[in-house]
């Protein structure tokens, strides 16, 4: 459908309006976003939602708020991969504390809307409990409601429904136009509630489609984003709107489609996944140029990457990684890796930096796309136990630094500088004269040359596959920085001193220069630490990671305003956490995690996360003389630098004990599979046409799952034949995602199982799988009179829209039925899952007949099932279930990550769908793998009390059948935590 212009004016007319009254305060006033530039300065406070109008602007350098410069560096958090909301605190709190200042989501539409014009924003879909939890927190969001979102998701986030739907998807066609308005409204209904322009939330960006390729240059195309975009600014969405374009393309640069005469609201965004094998691109300032050259396709606009690979996503069977899974992904993309690529990122101008992911989670339930398997974890730097792993390192050093050290936001390309056996990139901040230097290392030996600077030579050495970060001439407080063989990590004020911090890996040997015209008095507050004055320069040298943090004190000279000087190894800078309060900054040392300060007088309250016994120490306003960690009273001293620090260490962890798993009852299910089962009640297959990209075979009914209203999970069907006499085969073809699988019975006996290869190299990315599995009838099975085909279909997820092809409406299930020796004929019926969980959402079950009575639930009565235990060894074609209760005492002050594990012989073919507490987390696949441990959230997982597990086993005939060893696993473990409320 082409947008009128009459439309189009419509829509954007009354947003233009929203716009001009709301965060500007009056008719006439220039936009939220108005443009314009800045010098360099102090970033904007820490977003929260404080009240004020607040506008967002930007140059070619950074955004503008409220015209100061902010850098975004955001990390990817999808709050439907963390079913418990308590838990969206905790990992919020750890990306703030580690340098993240943004959380970039996706709101997935399928999550949220069961059937046609029905949405569920409640419980764990509580989309405003998450943006005010991410204002409450501190975090500014960028938010990606679609409506197509890939994300590895079922269908690419398009709701089961619409695959039955008419209209051609990611096109101008009315119909689906027409449910994407619905969706919109309801999305942007609560997210206006939440705008940072308002001052009632932190929402500063706001993207429309995802990764759009497809009927680019076409009307089609410009129609479709043309109407997104008002519909946008008509629901009062007032924040910059962008898109990211699959790769370096110029696909959707300002300009390129129509705003309805709207200036300075949209930025070009790019997504880059560069392999670990690969030199790292220069995607801006020292790359090719143009259209094709990443940052350089919209010169006015700010280098912005709304997706940078922070890891990769695995596929069934473990191809992606040689069966090593999501460990590998972390090995492979390291911290080195994380350096080398984000500071050449940094060196290409990009200044809005997104990770994805920097907290993968689960893709629980049906909600996982065919291309992978139940864990999401992503090799991030926090884990899907929501542990921070060693990949934090240069995150944190980096985030901080953006948000500390305001030179960054505003730099040139400057002289070209070379080193022996380095790539240099050398660039300047015009305002205050500091240069950065990138030394990066492609090859695999460490290189130890002397670098050129603006401040003479420097000796540095740069690992193999790392870089180095250096700057000169820039302020630390008061004083200049010459040159520093350690990169910097943060300057801030903490009561009347200057501090600055310096990292770099362990075995380092920071040497830092500070131009001093004065000779001032220095104090060497740990024995690493070494200086000599001469000739106006200070020079400062640290071991880094000898003995933790090595503190060295400047006073006096040119200035009265000490400078303190902090020299850590990565494993000391990630317990260095800085903080604004209203009071003033503080710097905070010693613990694994800083989630909360408040200073109540002299006394200042902190909570966090121990793991390890620790001493604390922290830095702050004149006048703080207690410290308080998590409700308790600390025994400190007042140093030399100015810090109070306990007198003493903090408490190790306790330890977490783990039940054994025990007390198993089993029951067999599939009575579908018998001939008098009761199908009265199931929906006939009576359809003849679908909406369907498969095509219906002539002659037989639609037999297509999601046509009649079956959309997730398991789907059975149950064929009453007129006579069997002469069959001598039945072909069943079907379609399903990756690791679909078949069972066919007739009259109760089994006739075989079919199952999907398991996906190579080579189709790691293949979204529907169609074969037709074609079993013997045996002669006793042949003679007249009624007899029923029952048939189960483990149909696996929707293929994702990637192209705009509508291929997420590949067929699902049955698609076929012929027979060989005679032509019976059949009349259809068939059942999938139920009306959606009310608590759990519409992906959390599908069509088993357990599931549909309820045998996953706590609370169901199985006290007439058999008892069984584990290992088991079965040949059974079908389902059967095991239940067992478990009860947690995990101390109160605890945070456990807790998974379930399990192992058997890897020849045995059967597959086990995991239901904790009602909540099906996931689908394990013994002979296929590679995931054996799956994580079990606190919040559904009842730490202190008692829990519910069931598992739905498939078996498949070919092989003996388990489960083998089923177990709890500790996954990490931290003293503090957030409260955790049961789901």
């Amino acid at each position: 459908m082409a947008l009128s212009r009459r439309t189009f004016s419509a829509l954007a007319g009354s947003a233009a309006l929203g716009i001009a009254l709301g965060p500007s305060g009056g008719p006439g006033a220039p936009p939220a976003y108005a443009g314009g530039s800045a010098p360099t300065g102090p970033a904007p406070a820490p977003p929260r939602a404080d009240g004020e109008r607040h506008t967002i602007g930007y140059d070619r350098y950074s955004l503008l708020v409220d015209g100061r410069r902010l850098v975004v560096w955001s990390g990817e958090l999808h709050p439907f991969r963390l079913p418990s909301p308590s838990l969206w605190r905790d990992v919020l709190q750890k990306m703030r504390a580690h340098g993240y200042n943004a959380v970039s989501i996706y709101v997935a539409w399928n999550y949220h809307s069961p059937a046609p014009g029905v949405y569920d924003f409640s419980g764990v879909r509580d989309l405003g409990l998450f943006l005010r939890t991410a204002a409450e927190t501190g975090l500014y969001v960028i938010l990606r409601p679609g409506p197509y979102i890939n994300a590895e998701v079922d269908g690419g986030g398009f709701p089961g429904w619409l695959t039955a739907t008419k209209g051609t998807a990611r096109t101008d066609d009315p119909t689906y136009l027409t449910h994407v308005d619905e969706w919109l409204t309801r999305v942007n209904r609560i997210v206006r509630r939440h705008l940072y322009t308002r001052g009632t939330g932190t929402v500063l960006l706001y993207q429309i489609e995802n990764e759009y390729d497809a009927h680019v240059g076409e009307d089609t195309g410009r129609n479709y984003m043309s109407h997104l975009y008002a519909k946008v600014r008509a629901d009062g969405i007032d924040v910059p709107l962008f898109h990211n374009d699959k790769g370096r393309n110029g696909y959707w640069v300002p300009g390129s489609f129509g705003t309805g005469g709207e200036k300075g609201g949209w930025l070009y965004g790019f997504d880059g996944y560069p392999s670990p094998s690969q030199t790292p691109p220069d995607w801006g300032h020292y790359g090719p140029g143009g259209p094709t050259g990443g940052a350089t396709a919209s010169p006015a606009t700010p280098g912005f990457v709304p997706e940078f690979g922070g890891g990769w996503f695995d596929p069934w069977g473990g191809a992606e990684f040689d069966g090593r899974g999501y460990a590998e992904s972390r090995r492979t993309r390291d911290a080195a890796y994380e350096r080398r690529f984000h500071l050449t990122n940094l060196a290409n101008g990009i200044t809005l930096h997104n990770v994805y992911m920097t907290f993968g989670g689960t893709s629980w339930g049906w909600l996982p796309a065919p291309v992978v398997y139940t864990s999401y974890d992503y090799g991030a730097a926090i884990d899907e136990g929501r542990n921070v792993t060693g990949k934090i390192a240069p995150m944190h050093q980096l985030g901080h630094l953006l948000q500390r050290v305001p030179d960054f936001a505003k730099l040139d390309r400057a002289a070209e500088v070379t080193a022996e056996g380095l790539k240099v990139y050398h660039l300047t901040n015009q305002d205050t004269g500091a240069h950065v230097y990138i030394a990066r290392n492609d090859g695999t030996e460490a290189v130890t040359t002397g670098l050129p600077t603006d401040a003479g030579e420097v000796r540095i050495t740069v690992p193999g596959k790392d870089a180095k970060l250096l700057t000169t001439g820039l302020k630390l407080g008061e004083r200049t920085l010459k040159y520093c063989t350690a990169a910097p990590m943060l300057c801030l004020t903490a009561g009347r001193q200057d501090i600055a911090v310096f990292a770099g890996r362990d075995g380092e040997m920071a040497e830092l220069v500070l131009d001093c015209p004065a000779e001032p008095l220095v104090q060497r507050l740990d024995p690493e630490g070494g200086w000599a004055y001469d000739g106006g320069e200070l020079h400062v040298n640290a071991p880094l990671g000898e003995a933790g943090l090595t503190r060295v004190l400047v006073q006096h000279g040119e200035t009265d305003t000490p400078l303190l000087l902090l020299f850590a190894d990565d494993a000391t800078a990630v317990r260095l956490f800085p903080y604004d309060t209203p009071s003033g900054t503080l710097l905070v040392y010693g613990p694994a995690l800083l989630r909360h300060v408040e200073l109540r007088g002299s006394e200042v309250h902190l909570t966090g996360d121990l793991k390890e016994p620790t001493g604390m120490e922290v830095w702050g306003p004149r006048g703080i003389d207690t410290l308080v960690w998590n409700g308790r009273r600390l025994a400190t001293r007042i140093t030399l630098s100015g810090s109070l620090m306990t007198t003493g260490t903090l408490p190790d962890v306790p330890e977490v004990r783990l039940p054994a798993l025990g007390g198993w009852r089993m029951r067999r299910e599939n009575p579908e599979a018998g001939p008098g089962f009761d199908d009265s009640s199931w929906r006939k297959a009576d359809k003849t046409a679908s909406a369907s990209t498969t095509a219906v075979p002539d002659g037989q009914p639609v037999l297509f799952a999601d046509d009649y209203g079956f959309h997730y999970g398991d789907v059975w069907y149950r064929g009453a034949l007129t006579d069997t006499t002469g069959v001598e085969e039945v072909s069943l073809a079907y379609s399903t995602g990756t690791q679909g699988l078949l069972m066919a019975w007739l009259d109760g006996e089994p006739l075989g199982t079919h199952r999907m290869p398991v996906p190579d190299k080579r189709t790691v990315r293949k979204g529907s799988w169609a074969e037709t599995a074609v079993l013997p009838v045996r002669e006793r099975l042949r003679s007249p009179g009624r007899h029923v085909l029952s048939v189960l279909v483990r149909r696996m997820q929707h293929d994702q829209d990637g192209k705009g092809l509508d291929t997420h409406k590949a067929a699902r299930g049955l698609t076929a039925v012929t027979f060989k020796g005679a032509s019976p004929r059949v009349s259809w019926r068939l059942q999938g899952e139920g009306p959606a969980d009310p608590v759990r959402g519409p992906m959390n079950n599908g069509g088993l007949y357990g599931e549909r009575e309820g045998w996953h639930l706590p609370g169901f009565r199985d006290r007439d099932w058999e008892p069984a235990s584990f290992p088991r060894a079965v040949r059974y074609q079908g389902v059967t279930w095991y239940r067992t209760t478990f009860r947690m005492s995990v101390p109160a002050d605890v945070d456990a990550s807790v998974g379930l594990t399990l192992d058997d012989d890897p020849y045995r073919a059967y597959r086990a769908q995991i239901f904790l507490n009602g909540w099906n987390l996931g689908q394990y696949v013994n002979n296929v793998g590679p995931q054996h441990t799956f994580v079990l959230p606190n919040g559904i997982l009842r730490t202190r009390g008692t829990n519910t597990l069931a598992l739905a086993v498939f078996s498949e005939f070919t092989t003996l059948s388990g489960p083998g060893s089923v177990r709890l696993t500790l996954l990490g473990s931290a003293s503090g935590g957030v409260p955790v409320t049961p789901v």
